[in-house]
């Protein structure tokens, strides 16, 4: 029984959403993340997958995808990633499949962690941040500070959080998310987003006893990475 992790999954069974554009890493990259599933993945253990699910733009659309992680082995854990168009009412998706949870302003349990998170967004110290962009950035804290709170209150005291989005600029500035990550005494902060030329400046490793990982499937490839034992 182990916790693993995986972001930025980009499936396309209802798309034309070619991800080789990326590099030839990427063609057929759900049989690459299938058939590594297959090798590392058991039933009693548990998947993070940090957001960028589906380029499906509809809900209907995407279950296709969704059955295809459905019925690759363990339990899975989603935040949403900023491609998941697709997804829409949380009470709904929760509802679909008894293996998969969806987090939005709440969290689920991981053993004696909870697994908390958001989707994230840019932070202001990125150089082109906009007033549009501080709307949302500012409502990603809320949902954050939401689930964190959620758990505590529930007797939680470790957390681990998931948030499709690097929490830092590209200069690795902090920024509010990093911030709430303090305050809640989080132990690990899963990530994905970054693709290409993006994975030149990679935030990770351990700042301020905080634990940072990417996990984009091309930065690992297409293999989820071990978390926790």
């Amino acid at each position: 029984m182990a916790l693993y992790a995986i972001s930025d999954l980009h499936l396309a069974s209802n798309e034309d959403k070619p991800m080789d554009v990326f590099g030839e890493k990427w063609y057929k990259h759900d049989e690459k993340i299938k058939n590594n599933w297959l090798e590392s993945i058991g039933d009693s253990d548990t998947v993070l997958i940090a957001g960028d699910i589906s380029w499906s733009m509809r809900m209907e659309d995407s279950r296709e995808d969704l059955d295809f992680i459905h019925n690759l082995p363990g339990r899975k854990i989603f935040v949403k990633g900023n491609h998941d168009y697709w997804w829409t009412s949380i009470t709904k998706l929760n509802s679909l499949y008894d293996d998969m949870s969806f987090i939005q302003n709440n969290f689920f349990a991981y053993e004696d962690y909870a697994i908390c998170g958001t989707r994230g967004w840019v932070t202001p110290n990125y150089s082109k941040f906009t007033v549009h962009d501080k709307k949302i950035y500012d409502r990603e804290l809320i949902r954050l500070k939401l689930s964190m709170e959620m758990a505590k209150k529930a007797g939680f005291k470790k957390i681990i959080v998931m948030i499709h989005y690097p929490p830092t600029s590209e200069n690795f500035e902090d920024s509010g998310f990093i911030e709430l990550f303090k305050e809640f005494n989080v132990e690990k902060v899963i990530y994905g987003h970054l693709h290409g030329y993006g994975l030149l400046n990679v935030f990770e490793g351990i700042k301020d006893n905080i634990e940072y990982i990417l996990t984009s499937c091309d930065y690992i490839n297409f293999k989820p990475i071990k978390i926790l034992d």
